[in-house]
Formats: structure tokens, C-alpha cells, sequence
């Protein structure tokens, strides 16, 4: 069969069409679920945006009212604490403000007010370096306020750079006030000292001047220029502005100490001690005081009000061994030199050789008196009392087989008129000589040689004879060589005191 019937034709037909049919429909169906996938996740980000949209502003708004609620719970709470520690610090309860300073300056360290009160409540609790470091920390900072003020915080730290001997950073500071303030003649008083204390006194006396020229009352900084133009050995200007500055405030006690100075340069001794009565009552210039006054003493000849000044001085610090004390026991040892108390000299000389050998001449002091510690006979002549030295210049003349017509003390010794006591001849005169007998130890110069021999051409007397306990110079005795004139050194005194009893005075039989 050729041909098939028209019912298989038709199936045959439209077993395509079915198939297109079906693939129409599937791609239909997928092509509506794209659609539908399509709006859903169009209507998720759109949903997602307006989320967004609503939480972001929320975060924003919740974010900056937490950061303002904390600046204004700062700004509110802080200054409190704050002010309570200035308060804790003027009701004197340190400890305290320092505990609260500490904690805010821990939380936060550029606080320069927890910094700079923190430094004051060290510093009133004697605990300048900590005070300082803290100080420093706010010069870093840089921020000035209320609870920490500019000009109270650089003078506090300039005091205290000034106390820890850092001249150069205190003066940093008053110079920066001064750039603020130029009419402030404080600023320019404490200038002065800084440069002072950097040993340039050139632009310490301009300072000095210029507060002076700001107020003409200063009186601190008149005496200030007054010890300066004092230690430039310019004595008129100094006493002039020194009793300016006493004039304005007489409780300026070392203002005195360097008056008293200027009056003994001029041998105004009287003045001077009056002076240095009020110095001495300043516990800083007291030992110089009394120092100065022992020597006044000491160039008037009073030798015994010497001594009283000089052992109050001594006595203020024993065993101090400062260059002032051993100028004190130096001036102590010449009064007692002078009094003829030579073991209580040779005491204070022994204390400053100990601490000192090359001070002043005490090595050549304590040579001279050696004899003193060997030879009780020389120590006698040397320390007896005027009555009991006068006895045994008599004895020492009766030693030399001659007989005493007169007798007189003079400075360091006695003169003494003689005549022999035996002649070979008894129709011969007895002819006078002069003797001098002197107790030192410093060498016998020509020039004392030379009085001797004026004193005899004054007395009509042709013999001369000086007996010493010290050595006689080569001048001397050059000088004496060619005069009637007898030179007895150390060496025969001894001898002629082997003679006599020293604690009458009398010559042995």
C-alpha cells in the first residue's frame, strides 16, 4: 500500500504542532517567571534602599547624640572637678587634690588644667620636682585657662627653674612675659637677678635701672643695684642706692650688711658696726656679720671685743668647714695672737691647716710657734701677762750682768734703759744703753732695727742691744753691722731664760 489512510495523516500531522505547542508554553511559563523574579527582586532592593534609608539617618542621629551627650556631660561634669581640686588646694587638703588631679590627667593627658593643679599641690606639699615636671607638661600642652592661667603658671615655673639653678629656662619665661606685659617692673627686678646669677652684671644693671625707672619706690631692686654697683667697687653710687632702698623699707636687713661694708672700706668703723648690729639679725648674712664686725674690732685695736664677735661666730657652726667659718677662726686666731693668747691661736690655726694647708699664712703661723709645743719657757714668754712680762724683762736684764734704771711696755715688747753693773775701773761711768726686748715670732726687720737706733740718737744713748724670740733678717743685721747695736736672737733668749723662775719672773740665784 502506497498510500496511507487520512487519520494517520492527520497524527502524523499534528504530532509537530503539539511540540511547538508545548515549547510556546514552557518558554511562556519561564518568560512569566523572569517577569515575576524580575519585580520580586526589583521590590527587594527597593525595599532594601528604603531600610536603608530610614536606618542610616538613625545611626547618624543616635551617633551625635552620644558624642554630644558626652561633651556636655564633659563639659558639665569636668569643670566641676576641676574647680573641686582648686578648692581642695585653697582649703590646704593636698593630698586629695592631688589624688583627683592625678585620675583626670590619667584619662586624659592633655588636660593642662589637671596638669598645671596637680603641679601647684606638689609643690605646696615640698615636692618641686614633681611640681616641675608637671609644669613642663602644660608648657607643652599650650592651653591657658581659667583653672590655669598664663602668668601664674609661667612665674611658677620660672621660680622653680630658678631654685633648681637653670637660669637660662627661668629667664626664658620672664621674657616671654615681658613681650606681653613691657610696664611690669617685677618682670624686669627678676630679670636682673637671672642675669645675675649668669654672671653678667653689665645687663643686670640695665634690668635693674629699668625697674627703677617703673617705679622709682622699688625698693628691692635699689638694693639689688646697690650690692651690684658694690661688688664693682663703685662705693659712692652703691651706699646711695643701698640707702635709697632702706629709706623705702627698712626691713631690708642685707641692705645693712653691704653699708657696713662701704663704711669699713672707709674706716668708718663706728658706722659700720652699727651697721652690721642690724645685718647680723638676717640669718643668711648673721655669720658674715659677725665676722665683719670682729674685724672692725680688730682695726680699731680692741682686741678683746674682736674676740667676743669672732667666737659667736665660731660657735654658730663648730665643726663647719666653709670658707666664711675659716676666715672666721683665721680673724679668731689674730686677736688671740694679739692677747698673747697663743695656745688658744695655735688651736684655731691646727683646725684650718687640717682643712686647708696653704690658707693664708697659717703653715708660716704654725712654723713660728712651734717652739710653743717644745719649750715651756718660750710658750711663757710668749703668752704671760703684760705685769709678769715686764718681771721677767727685768730678770733677763739682770742675766745680762746689767741694772735696770727704767722700764716702759711697747707694742710686741718693753724698752728698757741700763747700765753695767761692775766695772773693771770703779771711777768709770757707767754709760746707759738702750734694750729692747721683743715677744714674737715674725722676723725682726731692718726697719725695726732701724727705730731702735733713732730711739737711742733721740736719748742720747751710744749702745743698743734688742733681744727677740724670733729671727732677725739678713737686712737687719746688715743694718746692725755697722751700729752700735747688739742683735740676741731666739737662740740666746732661751739661754737667759734657762735663768729664770717663769712663774715669778724672778732670776734664779
Amino acid at each position: 500500500m502506497k498510500s496511507s489512510s487520512p487519520r494517520a495523516k492527520s497524527e502524523s500531522s499534528s504530532a509537530p504542532a503539539g511540540a511547538a505547542r508545548e515549547k510556546r508554553r514552557k518558554a511562556l511559563h519561564l518568560t512569566h517567571t523572569r517577569k515575576r523574579c524580575s519585580v520580586f527582586i526589583r521590590l527587594s532592593r527597593e525595599g532594601r534602599c528604603t531600610c536603608m534609608f530610614i536606618i542610616i539617618p538613625i545611626i547618624i542621629v543616635g551617633t551625635g547624640l552620644g558624642v554630644f551627650t558626652f561633651f556636655l556631660l564633659k563639659a558639665i561634669l569636668l569643670p566641676r572637678r576641676i574647680s573641686s581640686i582648686a578648692h581642695l588646694i585653697s582649703q590646704e587638703r593636698y593630698n586629695q587634690a592631688i589624688k583627683m588631679a592625678k585620675a583626670i590627667a590619667e584619662r586624659d593627658p592633655r588636660n593642662s588644667e589637671a596638669h598645671y593643679l596637680l603641679g601647684l599641690a606638689y609643690l605646696k606639699t615640698g615636692r618641686p620636682e614633681l611640681a616641675l615636671m608637671e609644669l613642663k607638661m602644660v608648657g607643652r600642652i599650650g592651653v591657658f585657662t581659667e583653672y590655669c592661667p598664663e602668668i601664674q603658671y609661667r612665674e611658677t615655673i620660672a621660680e622653680l627653674y630658678k631654685s633648681f639653678n637653670q637660669p637660662e629656662e627661668a629667664l626664658k619665661e620672664y621674657l616671654l612675659l615681658l613681650k606681653r606685659y613691657p610696664e611690669m617692673p617685677d618682670y624686669y627686678y627678676k630679670c636682673g637677678q637671672l642675669f645675675e646669677m649668669r654672671n653678667q652684671s653689665d645687663r643686670a644693671f640695665i634690668y635693674y635701672r629699668k625697674a627703677i625707672e617703673l617705679n622709682p619706690r622699688y625698693a628691692d631692686a635699689h638694693f639689688r643695684l646697690g650690692a651690684l654697683l658694690y661688688r664693682m667697687h663703685k662705693y659712692p653710687e652703691a651706699r646711695s642706692e643701698l640707702e635709697t632702698a632702706l629709706r623705702y623699707d627698712p626691713d631690708i636687713l642685707p641692705a645693712y650688711y653691704y653699708l657696713g661694708k662701704i663704711y669699713r672700706e672707709a674706716k668708718e668703723y663706728h658706722a659700720a658696726l652699727l651697721s652690721f648690729e642690724k645685718s647680723v639679725r638676717h640669718p643668711d648674712y648673721k655669720l658674715r656679720s659677725l665676722i665683719e664686725r670682729g674685724t672692725c674690732y680688730l682695726n680699731m685695736g680692741d682686741y678683746e671685743s674682736a674676740i667676743m664677735e669672732l667666737e659667736r661666730a665660731v660657735k654658730l657652726s663648730p665643726e663647719a668647714t666653709n670658707p666664711e667659718m675659716l676666715y672666721a677662726r683665721y680673724f679668731l686666731s689674730i686677736a688671740y695672737e694679739k692677747r698673747r693668747r697663743i695656745e688658744d691661736a695655735l688651736e684655731q690655726w691646727e683646725f684650718i691647716y687640717r682643712i686647708n694647708p696653704s690658707f693664708q699664712d697659717v703653715g708660716e703661723k704654725l712654723a713660728q710657734y712651734q717652739d710653743v709645743h717644745h719649750d715651756d719657757r718660750i710658750k711663757d714668754f710668749l703668752t704671760c701677762n703684760e705685769n709678769l712680762f715686764l718681771e721677767i724683762c727685768k730678770s733677763i736684764i739682770q742675766a745680762m750682768n746689767l741694772a735696770v734704771t727704767t722700764i716702759k711696755p711697747i707694742p710686741n715688747g718693753a724698752e728698757i734703759i741700763a747700765v753695767d753693773v761692775e766695772t773693771k775701773w770703779r771711777n768709770t761711768r757707767k754709760l746707759p744703753r738702750l734694750v729692747r726686748i721683743y715677744r714674737t715670732t715674725e722676723m725682726i726687720d731692718e726697719a725695726t732695727v732701724r727705730a731702735t737706733h733713732e730711739a737711742m740718737r733721740e736719748q742720747n744713748l751710744v749702745r743698743g742691744v734688742i733681744v727677740a724670740s724670733a729671727p732677725f733678717s739678713k737686712l737687719a743685721r746688715e743694718y746692725a753691722e755697722t751700729r752700735p747695736i747688739d742683735l740676741y736672737d731666739k737662740n740666746v733668749l732661751q739661754k737667759l731664760l734657762q735663768r729664770i723662775d717663769m712663774d715669778s719672773g724672778v732670776l734664779k740665784v
